[in-house]
């Protein structure tokens, strides 16, 4: 099976995104990353992560239907595809697999 690669940001926007389930938009996710990191994270920042990860078939985007408080705008609500689902997967896989091998004094266990 080929391993999928996501970039550090590229995965917790896919993971938030994940998290939102059908409420994730541009500001959304922005908000749920700064509330989850603790990180500061510029809209545009996020907003070309969602491109590539669209562009890469992570994520698709759908437009909502436009709203008075948003001036008549529409907001463009993003979905994992089956290979977004499959990425978060692995990469869950690949990080709980390297925690196993990692020595008790990196887990808090040996007093440190």
């Amino acid at each position: 099976m080929k391993r999928i690669t996501l970039g550090e940001f590229e995965e917790l926007v896919l993971l938030i995104t994940a998290s939102l389930e059908g409420d994730a938009y541009g500001v959304t996710i922005t908000q749920e990353i700064e509330k989850q990191s603790g990180r500061s994270v510029g809209f545009n920042t996020v907003h070309t992560t969602l491109q590539r990860l669209e562009e890469k078939g992570f994520i698709v985007s759908e437009m909502g239907g436009a709203s008075a408080e948003r001036g008549g705008r529409r907001k463009r609500y993003f979905t994992l595809t089956a290979m977004g689902i499959k990425a978060i997967r692995q990469v869950r896989e690949l990080r709980e697999k390297i925690w196993k091998v990692l020595p008790a004094k990196f887990l808090g266990l040996a007093g440190n």
